[in-house]
């Protein structure tokens, strides 16, 4: 019987592409001196008559500060994206990170028009609350998911209103009501298909 070999296989291919833009958006960031990351890898209230306005809306979730902040981002999104990805699929991964991109691009241009949002912690805090919904059951809510939101999104309230730092505290906490509204609606309709 022959033996096989070892090999490397793209398990989760959102979650890896997700990483490899993050990583060349960085890198194109160093090269161009930060110019890269401001005009397209950063979200910030512009003309709604130039087209990179609605480039950036997405692009902000690509854009990192330094190696450090993307670190910070990427190690989680890659430690609890690949299993949501086998759980929910590749189609609706790619859509909670849109979804997270947009929803949090437009509030920061809306509620904080001089300042610039970047950076994936917004999709962290949704991978973070739909990881806590994939046990839901008949409509039932997981404890998990509770001491979640009580957990993250009470720390992220708590530092919104008492630190002053350069965390989007607001982004995090839509973030994570993206992931919470995506999951349960993805768990309610991976339930009822299996009723029905």
């Amino acid at each position: 019987m022959k033996e096989k070999g070892l090999h490397i296989s793209i398990n989760s291919p959102v979650i890896l592409g997700f990483t490899g833009i993050c990583f060349a958006a960085l890198l194109l960031g160093y090269l161009t001196g930060g110019r890269s990351t401001m005009l397209v890898f950063s979200v910030y209230r512009s003309s709604l008559l130039n087209p990179l306005t609605y480039v950036r809306l997405i692009g902000h979730v690509f854009g990192h500060a330094g190696f450090d902040h993307l670190m910070g981002n990427i190690m989680l999104i890659l430690i609890v994206g690949p299993l949501l990805e086998e759980k929910y699929g590749s189609p609706n991964i790619a859509f909670v990170i849109l979804a997270t991109a947009l929803v949090t691009g437009i509030a920061n241009c809306i509620f904080f028009p001089n300042t610039a949002l970047l950076g994936a912690s917004g999709v962290v805090f949704a991978f973070i609350l739909l990881s806590s919904l994939t046990q839901m059951r008949d409509g039932s809510i997981p404890l998990t998911f509770i001491l979640v939101v009580v957990l993250y999104i009470g720390q992220q309230v708590y530092q919104g209103l008492f630190l002053r730092d350069n965390v989007s505290n607001f982004t995090h906490i839509l973030g994570g009501a993206v992931g919470s509204v995506l999951g349960w609606y993805m768990e309610r309709h991976k339930m009822s298909r299996y009723r029905g």
